[in-house]
């Protein structure tokens, strides 16, 4: 009998690129209040009134592109990362695959965790660094759904896990395929997330004020701009890449008023002193998804040449490789829950 229960959770995707699908998708993403932080009022009025009716269609185009003959990538790679997981573990656990938006829910996976009876819940978010846009989001669902229940398994949430030796050198090994020796730069390009969110994390601690772009301070432990810095530095240390040859840029922002140095710009900049051959590397993903694939090896490697590069390459997320299955598989040890020898 199956007596623990591990749930990977990401963010999710539509259920096909369909203009139809991909609003549905959006207004579920939108609308939640860790994503955008208004009053709900103002949050419905901006989400249903102008940026789902203005974005569903270029959207759509997007993930037309993004689409492949086994659909989305991150839900492909996500159900191959949960069956090689499952293949890892003794008997007594359960593996299942919730989505935060979209299908399969994070809900109904809850909910069948809810009927089976489990007695133990495990947890996993699949983004390396915390954010109260995914993570808390998640963490929130979690907590409520489980105080519905008559009773309540023991429950297991990992947060964050960006300084994991086995993350970290789960996408060291992944880089290394890339001869990144070879390139005149290297970019570790994160999800941007607006600077009301930093603030929020630390209130008496202004974003531009603090030095996390050097080290990570002691109320940087749940900053997400703080974790991202700190990834990147973990990852020059075993790479033994020069601070000179790398830098630190934020992709996919809706407003100025977001994480910067912002990518597409600092690529432009990059090239305007003589930076030609570029490798980005994203580790706040851990599959091939809207971002990696469309938005950095698409449109940015798009722009890089047209502005006069020659070559900008993208290291692919981590996937269901098995050094991620075998790093998953560390990080569930390591929380007192027990894979095959």
């Amino acid at each position: 009998m199956k007596s623990i229960a591990i749930i990977l959770v990401n963010v999710g995707t539509p259920e096909s690129p369909s203009v139809r699908d991909v609003r549905k998708y959006l207004s579920e993403f939108l609308n939640d209040k860790y994503v955008i932080n208004l009053p709900f009022i103002l949050r419905r009025l901006l989400v249903n009134g102008i940026i789902v009716p203005f974005r569903s269609k270029k959207s759509s185009k997007l993930y037309q592109e993004l689409w492949t003959e086994k659909g989305s990538p991150l839900l492909y790679y996500s159900r191959k990362l949960q069956e090689k997981l499952q293949d890892k573990l003794l008997a007594e656990y359960k593996v299942f695959l919730g989505m935060r938006y979209g299908n399969p829910s994070l809900k109904a996976v809850l909910e069948t965790i809810k009927n089976d009876h489990f007695q133990k819940v495990l947890v996993l978010p699949l983004y390396p660094q915390y954010a109260s846009s995914t993570t808390e989001s998640v963490i929130d669902l979690v907590q409520k759904e489980l105080k519905t229940w008559n009773h309540i398994p023991e429950l297991k949430i990992i947060d964050q896990f960006y300084n994991h030796p086995k993350f970290v050198n789960a996408f060291v090994e992944q880089i290394k395929t890339y001869e990144y020796e070879n390139y005149d730069h290297i970019i570790f390009s994160y999800h941007g997330l607006p600077l009301s969110h930093i603030i929020k994390i630390h209130p008496n601690i202004k974003p531009e004020a603090c030095n996390c772009e050097n080290e990570l301070p002691s109320h940087g432990e749940y900053c997400y701009k703080a974790t991202c810095y700190e990834t990147t530095r973990l990852l020059m240390k075993e790479l033994l890449i020069p601070e000179e040859k790398c830098s630190v840029g934020f992709q996919s922002r809706l407003t100025n008023r977001w994480l910067s140095p912002f990518t597409d710009e600092l690529i432009l900049k990059l090239l305007d002193h003589g930076k030609k051959r570029i490798l980005v590397v994203a580790p706040s993903f851990v599959a091939d998804c809207l971002e990696t694939n469309i938005e950095i090896e698409k449109e940015y490697k798009e722009l890089f040449l047209a502005s006069g590069g020659k070559e900008l390459t993208l290291v692919k997320s981590l996937n269901d490789s098995e050094l991620w299955v075998n790093s998953l598989n560390e990080i569930l040890t390591q929380n007192n829950y027990n894979p095959k020898n």
